[in-house]
């Protein structure tokens, strides 16, 4: 989730000050590359900044060591396939130690744990590479739990390799059934519409030479047999493996440690977190606005990639085939053959992901209902423009309405004149109500925060004026944040749009609408529920030895917000006026479902006024309760939501081919069901503000990106479901174009 950073800088020289008190005991130490001695000096000044400036930091006594030692270990072997039970109880004997260790700068405990790792994954080369010699038996009834935080460490090295079988043989199993199922639709020639799409990228993707490739002659060799195909997939698993462990073996002392010191960080509270070296160029990069490659935000979960948020405007948004929730499997790049990412570094997957502009990556994913997709991406500039507001209007009963789209609250810190989007959505709102519209919908599904400021500014727009936001700083008194503009820039229908994937930000602007009355909150049933702030702070501002190297840097939690009614955002989020089912409804993705996240609390309230102009504001919230109640592709929707959740916990898979065979049949059979969700249309036609309009006559690019904003929004039930409820908040008569138009459809000339 993004940091807001409003407060950043004042913080920051608060920080400054109270660790120069200390620097001095660091500043004639000398430090080499990989030197422990180094280790020391970040450990203490982590800890140090952290207790001085986190807005409530964690006791560091036994139950924080606990807490690291817990984190560690699941950080370093998440799917149990290196250490065995003897040395975990071994490590055992620190997991109340740690903090004893972190006060006294003792690094024994992660020697201990990086050397036996290090020994424990040299030993393991000879397990796979032993295990791939020879063909698997798929006939076997035998099967694998993937569920690897409830499985217990491997007891032997006998039950470890065989561990690492099964884990294998699933990987195997997966793939040959996939060229299995190619081989057998070229027989049967299907070879057209979805399937030939289906044949097509996955034949291209594990480079079968008989399989007929787009825009070219069908290939008319012979099939293979079931011993060539079974052996292609060892030989391709080999090749994953081994260039795994050389990305493993690429890792050093520093890597290792930047794990550790990790664990301690995120102790703290889960937005609390060291960045090395390279991970602070790549956030200097980030904030840059240019990024290049496939637009999409990745994370770990155990030994497994997943697509956390999609960057509006990249390849991977455009091509509308990758999802929040997906989980990478391999990669391609091009026509080359994939590599199986499973358990690869997080890092490691980023840069085959990555690439220069034009160039094809090729992602297996597993998609959240199950199902095995091979998406192509072309890599592209990933522009900051994408990430601005904009708008759109549409006609339904009569009537305009306008729909503006806000993916991040972005400001240029820099440069007072710089775009923001406290400015921009002033633009926006002003441009709507120039072409006469009834009401406007903002949509901040997925957006996951920035600047505090612009949050403040933008929804000043649909009041007189009042207080947004309360902050509250570590030992001070809470500060009220205000919009002081008397002027309203739109005082009609109001609706905000959000998701479980709002955060920060974007839940300060909702929770403000909400609290005044002033518009509806539509979305999933609560809000991310991230209520805090964080500063990224570069660590060697605070080092005068320049021999030490590079420190990275720490972004830690500075302050809360609250809610006008003195509520929090932190866990609970913003409950919607208006609940609507999705996809993701049932699974644990919230800053609630973190175990170490801040709690909850509550302040005094500010003191405001609610919003008296809407009379017909509860009538239009109980009207679409009753509307979404009844309609049966929201019902669908909620069933697909349960499903997605059974699957999500469906972990035991059969290794035997059949069995494996039915068992990923019946899901894609299933999955036919919840077809007409994606092919869903409200048939309602969006399109540009004239401004747009004339922009695009010169500018292709952004054309094309507003076609498919708009055919998205044409697909979209919720947006159709906003509108619904704007044309439930209209006045009892609007008059347009001549013509009073009354309730319950009368009309009359005027």
């Amino acid at each position: 989730m993004h940091t807001i950073f409003q407060f950043m800088k004042r913080n920051y020289k608060i920080l400054l000050v109270v660790v120069a008190l200390s620097v001095g005991l660091w500043s004639f130490i000398p430090k080499t590359q990989g030197d422990p001695e180094k280790d020391k000096l970040l450990l203490e000044l982590l800890t140090f900044v952290i207790e001085r400036g986190h807005y409530d930091p964690a006791a560091i006594d036994d139950k924080f060591s606990k807490g690291v030692y817990k984190d560690y270990i699941e950080a370093l072997d998440p799917s149990k396939r290196f250490f065995l039970q003897s040395d975990i109880d071994e490590f055992a004997q620190f997991e109340t130690q740690l903090d004893d260790q972190i006060k006294n700068k003792d690094l024994s405990f992660f020697e201990l744990t990086h050397d036996r790792l290090l020994k424990r994954i040299s030993e393991s080369k000879s397990f796979y590479k032993e295990i791939l010699e020879k063909p698997f038996d798929y006939n076997v009834q035998e099967d694998f739990n993937t569920d690897y935080e409830k499985l217990p460490f491997a007891k032997s090295t006998q039950e470890l390799k065989e561990k690492w079988r099964k884990q294998i043989k699933l990987s195997t199993l997966s793939s040959l059934t996939d060229r299995l199922k190619i081989q057998e639709d070229k027989k049967n020639g299907i070879v057209s519409d979805k399937n030939k799409k289906k044949a097509d990228d996955l034949a291209k993707s594990i480079r079968l030479d008989q399989f007929e490739k787009p825009n070219e002659t069908p290939d008319k060799s012979p099939p293979k047999t079931f011993e060539q195909l079974e052996k292609e997939t060892r030989e391709s698993s080999l090749k994953s493996l081994n260039e795994y462990y050389d990305f493993v073996g690429d890792l050093d002392r520093n890597d290792w440690f930047s794990v550790y010191i990790n664990a301690i960080a995120t102790r703290f509270d889960p937005h609390t977190n060291y960045f090395p070296p390279d991970e602070k160029e790549r956030f200097d990069v980030s904030m840059s606005g240019k990024l290049e490659g496939i637009g999409a935000r990745l994370q770990k979960k155990n030994d497994y990639t997943e697509i956390s948020e999609l960057i509006s405007g990249g390849p991977a948004w455009r091509g509308k085939e990758l999802e929040a929730g997906d989980v990478i499997m391999k990669v391609a790049q091009g026509n080359d053959e994939a590599v199986d990412i499973i358990g690869m570094h997080l890092d490691d997957v980023v840069k085959k992901i990555k690439g220069p502009k034009g160039t094809e990556v090729r992602l297996t994913v597993k998609k959240v209902d199950g199902t095995i997709k091979v998406i192509s991406i072309i890599r592209d500039i990933v522009e900051i423009e994408e990430t601005y507001a904009k708008s759109s209007i549409v006609e339904k009963n009569g009537l305009k309405y306008g729909i503006i789209y806000l993916p991040k609250f972005y400001i240029d810190f820099e440069n007072n004149d710089g775009r923001d989007a406290g400015k921009d959505m002033a633009i926006e709102v002003d441009r709507l109500k120039n072409e006469g519209v009834q009401g406007i919908i903002v949509d901040v599904r997925d957006d996951g925060g920035g600047s505090l400021k612009t949050v403040v500014d933008i929804a000043g727009l649909f009041i007189d004026e009042g207080p947004i936001v309360q902050i509250k700083s570590a030992g001070r008194k809470k500060e009220v944040l205000y919009d002081r503009d008397k002027k309203t820039h739109w005082d009609g229908p109001l609706v905000v749009m959000v998701n479980s994937f709002s955060a920060s930000a974007s839940e300060i602007l909702a929770a403000a609408i909400q609290d005044y009355k002033r518009g509806i909150i539509i979305g999933s049933k609560q809000t991310y529920g991230k209520g805090t702030v964080q500063n990224v702070i570069d660590l060697n501002q605070f080092v005068r030895n320049s021999a030490v190297g590079d420190l990275g840097a720490l972004k830690t939690t500075t302050q809360k917000f609250y809610r006008i009614n003195g509520g929090s955002t932190q866990l609970e989020g913003v409950t919607s006026d208006v609940a609507m089912p999705d996809r993701y409804a049932y699974l644990k993705m919230g800053e609630r479902d973190i175990d170490n996240a801040m709690p909850w609390d509550k302040i005094d309230a500010a003191e405001y006024t609610f919003w008296n102009k809407q009379t017909n504001f509860n009538q239009a919230i109980d009207n679409s309760k009753k509307r979404i109640a009844s309609n049966d592709k929201f019902k669908l929707i909620e069933e697909n939501a349960k499903w997605i959740d059974d699957r999500n916990k469906e972990n035991v898979y059969s290794l035997n081919i059949d069995k494996f065979k039915a068992e990923q049949n019946a899901i894609e059979e299933k999955a036919k069901k919840y077809k007409s969700i994606a092919d869903y249309q409200n048939q309602l036609k969006f399109s540009s503000l004239p401004k747009e309009v004339e922009a695009m006559k010169t500018d292709l690019a952004l054309k094309e990106k507003r076609e498919r904003w708009h055919e998205s929004l044409s697909k979209d039930i919720y947006v159709e479901e906003a509108l619904n409820i704007l044309d439930d908040l209209q006045p009892k008569t609007v008059v347009k174009k001549g013509i009073t138009t009354l309730k319950k459809d009368k009309l009359v000339k005027s």
